[in-house]
């Protein structure tokens, strides 16, 4: 007669993190401990946001995803068609206690916004002869031309812009305004299209000021660099990271535990720590050196979204209108 095991079959969910230093610490903080405290197995694919997004459109008739991660507004379009199941804030306990924005997507169906990076003004506090404020700043002589700008098929580089394209009259839909200012600044500008080269140009270029995201100020720190994060005056865009439930998978509740466990404070304090990104739990508490280099308690009302439907529907415009912008 064959041995019948009382051991419980190990579940697996299937999710999706972006490489790098990113998914080390998503491994370390999130799947890791998730996995021990709940006996369940947890496959990690390396996919960024956008593929993500065409997977689960080729996907659709058979979802091979239970928790997917979104960094640039892809869960908007994910809910509408119907790729993602709609998650009730009651029934993630931590729901209760997110600043209003991080939970306002869960009404359409998108999944709760986990982390934040917000994007502002990096600076060199050993070269410039005073510490930029303003988004406006970046057009003050004083900084010469030691300036970074970052291309707009970086995402960071897109919202900096939308930033000063706002801040100088224009809209997601009339570019104007902000293509006209920045051509202003060309000529003393070195541009960019990827992270480390940020890092490069305030090691060896003299690079004084760049608009840049508060996570990245630590990478450069870190790696020995004077430079501070400021979030100017005027506000400043973010980049909003979801966790949301793949619809049409079947364990549906242990998914929704993990992303409720990304939701705690424990795991959202050690994501700031780490690599200085903001939490969206108020009952996070962070130690002042920290605190000091993310937008955080108060300051996540200054934290602006611009609609990522609307900036989906004119990026390819967008972005023709800067390629001529620079190539001049």
């Amino acid at each position: 007669m064959p041995s019948v095991s009382g051991a419980v079959a190990q579940e697996t969910l299937v999710v999706n993190s972006w490489g790098g230093a990113y998914e080390k610490l998503h491994k370390q903080l999130v799947f890791e401990p998730f996995e021990k405290a709940n006996n369940v197995k947890i496959k990690v694919v390396t996919v960024y946001s956008a593929d993500t997004l065409a997977q689960l459109r080729a996907q659709k008739g058979a979802p091979q995803y239970d928790v997917v991660h979104f960094s640039g507004g892809q869960e908007v379009v994910a809910a509408r068609e119907g790729l993602i199941s709609p998650i009730k804030p009651e029934e993630l306990p931590n729901a209760a206690d997110l600043y209003p924005f991080a939970t306002e997507g869960m009404a359409r169906g998108e999944g709760p916004v986990h982390l934040v990076t917000a994007i502002g003004l990096l600076y060199n506090e050993k070269k410039v002869p005073n510490a930029p404020k303003a988004w406006k700043d970046l057009w003050k002589s004083e900084y010469g031309d030691h300036l970074v700008l970052t291309d707009l098929s970086n995402s960071y580089g897109l919202l900096g812009f939308l930033m000063m394209n706002k801040v100088w009259g224009g809209a997601l839909n009339d570019p104007k305004p902000g293509l006209q200012k920045v051509g202003e600044l060309l000529n003393r500008s070195v541009i960019i299209s990827s992270s480390p080269e940020v890092q490069q140009n305030f090691a060896q270029n003299d690079a004084w000021v760049a608009a840049f995201s508060q996570d990245y100020a630590h990478v450069i720190r870190q790696a020995g660099q004077p430079v501070k994060f400021v979030m100017a005056e005027e506000g400043a865009p973010a980049v909003f990271f979801t966790a949301n439930l793949v619809a049409g998978r079947p364990n549906q509740a242990l998914a929704k535990k993990l992303i409720d466990f990304e939701l705690s404070p424990d795991v959202q304090a050690a994501f700031a720590r780490e690599m200085r990104y903001s939490p969206t739990n108020r009952k996070t508490k962070l130690d002042d050196a920290v605190a000091s280099e993310v937008v955080f308690g108060d300051g996540v009302k200054s934290l602006i979204r611009f609609d990522p439907a609307q900036v989906d529907s004119n990026r390819a415009a967008l972005i023709e209108s800067w390629k001529k912008l620079i190539a001049r």
